[in-house]
């Protein structure tokens, strides 16, 4: 694979990822958060179950094994997406694309904390900007953000640490069994309490069909097995800033779809953010391997 085609690739997850966001908040029209977490892991995990297989049989031990580590990641994962899930039943896909972004600032802090790592200039300074983002981006006072932006900032905590997790993972080279049982902790997680707190019903599941086929195998599975391919061959610093478009491209399905629109003091918030974001994503020597 060249590299120009890798680059393409990579920009082509960031965009499925950010579209993903438009089909996150369409389905709340039609089912709850939960349950819809919960159906698309089960299909993710569904899709990515041969991959798995395929990984176990070419490679059936593992030292330390995989599952501890699946488990916690899937349960990582529970925690931030159904606050960033029942967040975007209030909030906008654009806000919600900038501010489940901060997990990349978030994670040089939450290294600070677990690993003692402290993070260098660069790193204050793009926090710096990005709070200064959210301030903007809120129309220049926190107090403009719904109770929904508020939980999904905060689920820009657990992103950042699940991302450590799965940084920890990537060691054992087992990516897609590893997503596989994540996956499958993630929908027994979130099923038992969709039923519990939520109407199940099977004409509103089939209504939010095109959402859970979309995120669930197009943008959890697909997507995944996509970057375990293509990282082979480009850099991993290179294809973070890459990524990063990731919120350029959920902006954007917010802008056409919906018709949302920012004020030019949130416009510049937003411009603030991405450019925090890729100050951390392009920082350069021992900032840059541990993100």
């Amino acid at each position: 694979m060249t590299r120009t085609k890798a680059d393409l690739l990579v920009l082509f997850a960031a965009l499925i990822w950010g579209v993903a966001f438009y089909f996150q908040k369409s389905a709340m029209s039609h089912i709850g958060p939960l349950l819809f977490l919960g159906l698309r892991a089960i299909l993710a995990a569904a899709a990515l179950f041969p991959f798995a297989l395929r990984e176990w049989h070419e490679a059936p031990t593992a030292t330390p094994p995989i599952r501890p580590f699946a488990l916690l990641g899937g349960t990582v994962f529970f925690t931030a997406a159904a606050l960033q899930q029942v967040g975007i039943v209030t909030a906008t896909v654009t806000n919600t694309s900038f501010l489940t972004a901060l997990y990349v600032v978030v994670t040089p802090f939450l290294l600070w904390l677990l690993r003692h790592e402290r993070p260098g200039p660069r790193i204050w300074l793009a926090s710096g900007l990005a709070f200064i983002g959210i301030w903007a981006l809120g129309g220049g006072t926190i107090g403009a953000f719904s109770a929904g932006d508020m939980l999904i900032a905060v689920s820009s905590v657990a992103w950042s640490l699940y991302m450590v997790v799965t940084s920890a993972s990537g060691k054992l080279a087992k990516p897609m069994q590893y997503t596989f049982i994540h996956f499958l902790v993630v929908a027994a997680l979130a099923l038992p309490c969709a039923f519990y707190f939520e109407k199940v019903d099977g004409a509103a599941i089939a209504d939010a069909a095109l959402p859970l086929l979309y995120v669930g195998i197009l943008s959890s599975a697909f997507t995944f097995a996509l970057m375990a391919n293509v990282v082979r061959y480009i850099p991993a610093s290179r294809a973070s800033i890459l990524l990063s478009t990731e919120v350029l491209f959920g902006a954007a399905s917010g802008f056409i779809m919906l018709g949302e629109r920012l004020s030019p003091i949130g416009w510049a918030g937003a411009a603030l953010m991405f450019i925090a974001i890729l100050m951390i994503q392009t920082a350069s020597g021992r900032t840059r391997d541990k993100l």
